[in-house]
C-alpha cells in the first residue's frame, strides 16, 4: 500500500557496548552517537527498529532508491518520535503504540518515482513495516507544517492507519458510501486531478479504492486543523461534504470503538506537537543518551 504524490520540482562506538536486547543486528558496523540514541528511544520502550542505514533487501527493486544521509535521518527519526508515535502514546496510551505500531521504519533517501508523473512516498507492508522515501529532503520542509504533513507526516499516518486496518477490518458499509467512483489508478489523470471534494473525496489519491480513501480521511483529518477541514467542506459544497462527512463519521466511531482512540484528541496533540517543530522548540539533532 503506497502514498504517492504528484511529482514536483524540488566518533563511533563499539559493537560491545550496545544493549543485547537490541533487535537491530547490524555486521561489522560501528555503532554511531545515533544507533545508541534509537536503542534509548525506540527499541527500548517500543521494539521498534529506525533503520537509516541503506538495505536492498528492505527496499523495492523496481525503483532506483539510494541511501538516507545520516543528519537527515536524525532529523527524521526525532521528527516521527515527537509527531507521530507520542501522539498516539498521548491518546491511547503507550501500549497501544507499542502493540500496534510497525516494528520497522526504513528510510531511503529519494522519492520512488512512477512512470505516470507521480512518486511514493511512502509504504506500509504486512503491518510490519513502514518505508519513508525523501528522507534526504527533511530539512529543507522541516519548518512549514504544510510541508512536513505533505511529505512525511501524513504518509506515517496514513500508512500506520492501513495496519490498523489489517488488525481490524473497518465496516464493509464505508465502501458504498462513494462506491461506484473508485477509479484505481487513473486517480491523477485529467479531470480525476481536480474536482475530487465535490465527489466526495478529500484527496485525489483517495479516489482509487475504498482502502485508500480510508486512510486518507484519517491521515488528512488528523494532520490539518480544523479551520482548514472547513475550508475545505465549504469548497465540497453540500453534496461533497456530505458524503465526506459521512465517511468521516465512519472513520472515528471505528477508531474509537476498535482501538479507543479519539481522533479529535488524536488531532489536536498532532497539531499541538507540529506547531513545536516548525517553531524550533524541539531539537531535532540531539542524540543525548541519559
Amino acid at each position: 500500500m503506497a502514498v504517492p504524490m504528484l511529482a514536483i520540482a524540488f566518533s563511533s562506538c563499539s559493537e560491545g557496548d550496545m544493549d543485547d536486547q537490541s533487535i537491530i543486528t547490524v555486521d561489522h558496523v560501528d555503532y554511531t552517537p545515533f544507533d545508541h540514541w534509537l536503542q534509548r528511544n525506540y527499541v527500548a520502550p517500543y521494539n521498534i527498529e529506525f533503520k537509516y542505514r541503506y538495505d536492498d533487501k528492505e527496499s523495492d527493486m523496481n525503483y532506483y532508491t539510494i541511501p538516507a544521509r545520516y543528519e537527515a535521518s536524525v532529523i527524521l527519526a526525532h521528527i516521527v518520535k515527537y509527531a507521530c508515535i507520542e501522539a498516539y502514546d498521548e491518546v491511547g496510551g503507550i501500549n497501544f503504540t507499542r502493540r500496534f505500531f510497525p516494528k520497522m521504519i526504513f528510510t531511503i533517501g529519494e522519492w520512488e518515482y512512477r512512470n505516470n508523473g507521480t512518486f511514493i512516498l511512502g509504504t506500509a507492508e504486512g503491518g510490519r513495516k513502514i518505508l519513508l522515501s525523501g528522507t534526504n529532503y527533511v530539512e529543507q520542509y522541516m519548518g512549514d507544517a504544510n510541508d512536513l504533513n505533505e511529505y512525511y507526516l501524513r504518509t506515517i499516518h496514513h500508512e500506520f492507519t492501513h495496519i490498523l486496518n489489517q488488525t481490524k477490518d473497518y465496516p464493509a458499509d464505508y465502501k458504498l458510501i462513494t462506491g461506484s467512483a473508485y477509479v484505481a489508478d487513473s486517480w491523477s489523470e485529467g479531470s480525476l486531478a481536480t474536482g475530487f471534494l465535490e465527489r466526495g473525496f478529500i484527496t485525489n489519491y483517495a479516489q482509487h479504492s475504498d482502502t485508500e480513501d480510508f486512510a486518507e480521511m484519517l491521515s488528512m483529518f488528523v494532520c490539518n486543523s480544523e479551520e482548514q477541514w472547513n475550508k475545505w467542506m465549504e469548497e465540497a459544497g453540500e453534496t461533497g461534504a456530505q458524503l465526506i462527512n459521512s465517511k468521516l463519521d465512519m472513520v472515528k466511531a471505528y477508531m474509537q470503538t476498535a482501538f479507543n482512540i479519539d481522533i479529535v484528541k488524536l488531532r489536536n496533540a498532532i497539531q499541538r506537537r507540529q506547531k513545536d517543530i516548525t517553531a524550533g522548540r524541539v531539537n531535532l539533532t540531539d542524540l543525548t543518551v541519559n
